[in-house]
């Protein structure tokens, strides 16, 4: 039997990890490319065994080769927190403009349907709440959060244009806050820094008063949507992301109370366009995909501080 044949770029990263796990799940055989700039083989390790993985060391800024046939392109492959696209600024433009246009050639080439993970960061800091699909956004370009949202944009105007002009089937999700196992201990996002505080007993630190908004994703169902979305025949950009909006200082108390941790919380100034607010509406992907988040927030945190036990030895 002829398995379908997945690429995933930046497959050894948090969100690209799990979609290995899933296809490989769904029957597919993968390919994982990844640099390691930001992932982790840790994160794969599992799956090394597995006869329909194979990973190889790639960065999709250059050259790529890969011999037969691919069905399916999921480009995953970019720095993705703070943290870290400050640090590497400049590969975070070039897997966003170099890595999006080789990994669209390819999808040429092999006659592949193309998903880019794309992301709520070209919403800005938001002047429209809850956001919808159609918001073009307010973005800072020239701000040090603009090499990260810029590339994205940036991103999704290239894979539109290879659906326009060379007929590609493309698909684009907008990815929202996501937690879960295998978040880096240092990424440096809220909720791995609330847990790693929390179960060492350090200050919990909250950027500004803390009555800044996020909406947090539990892993699985984001996976789980955008699976639903490449599968589907949605041409245009879908959020995917659980609507459930809390505040940075709720979060901090909720991941204090649930590890038991005796921390407290301090508060520190607001890192520069910083978005105030983030929501989903995610009534396309409800509408087109039949997806909705399943987990709650507890529950998932729950498992999120179990991996982040085992990881701290604590």
């Amino acid at each position: 039997m002829n398995l379908p044949i997945s690429l995933v770029t930046g497959g050894a990263g948090f969100l690209g990890s799990h979609l290995c796990e899933r296809l490989l799940n769904e029957g597919h055989r993968v390919l994982c490319f990844d640099n390691l700039i930001t992932g982790s083989v840790e994160n794969i390790a599992h799956i090394f065994t597995n006869e329909n993985f194979f990973f190889a060391k790639q960065d999709v800024t250059e050259y790529i080769y890969v011999e037969g046939n691919i069905d399916y392109i999921w480009h995953f492959a970019s720095p993705a927190s703070p943290i870290d696209y400050m640090k590497v600024p400049i590969q975070t433009l070039k897997v966003g403009s170099l890595g999006t246009h080789k990994t669209l050639g390819l999808a040429r080439a092999k006659n592949a349907r193309f998903l880019l993970a794309s992301t709520s960061e070209v919403y800005g800091d938001p002047l429209v709440h809850p956001q919808v699909e159609e918001y073009w956004g307010n973005v800072n370009p020239i701000g040090i959060r603009g090499v990260y949202d810029e590339a994205k944009r940036f991103a999704e105007a290239m894979t539109m244009a290879y659906h326009r002009v060379h007929h590609i089937e493309t698909r684009i999700v907008r990815i929202f806050n996501t937690y879960g196992p295998r978040m880096r201990i240092n990424d440096g996002r809220a909720i791995p820094a609330f847990i790693t505080q929390s179960l060492r007993s350090e200050n919990v630190t909250v950027f500004g008063n803390g009555n800044q908004t996020r909406s947090v994703c539990y892993v699985d169902d984001l996976i789980d949507g955008i699976f639903r979305l490449m599968m589907s025949s949605t041409v245009e950009p879908v959020n995917i992301g659980n609507p459930d909006e809390i505040t940075m200082l709720e979060l901090a108390k909720e991941i204090i109370a649930l590890t038991k941790s005796n921390s407290t919380i301090v508060f520190k100034p607001l890192p520069e366009d910083d978005p105030k607010v983030r929501r989903p509406d995610i009534s396309k992907a409800e509408n087109f995909l039949g997806w909705i988040p399943k987990y709650n927030r507890s529950e998932g945190l729950q498992k999120t501080i179990y991996y982040f036990r085992s990881q701290l030895h604590v």
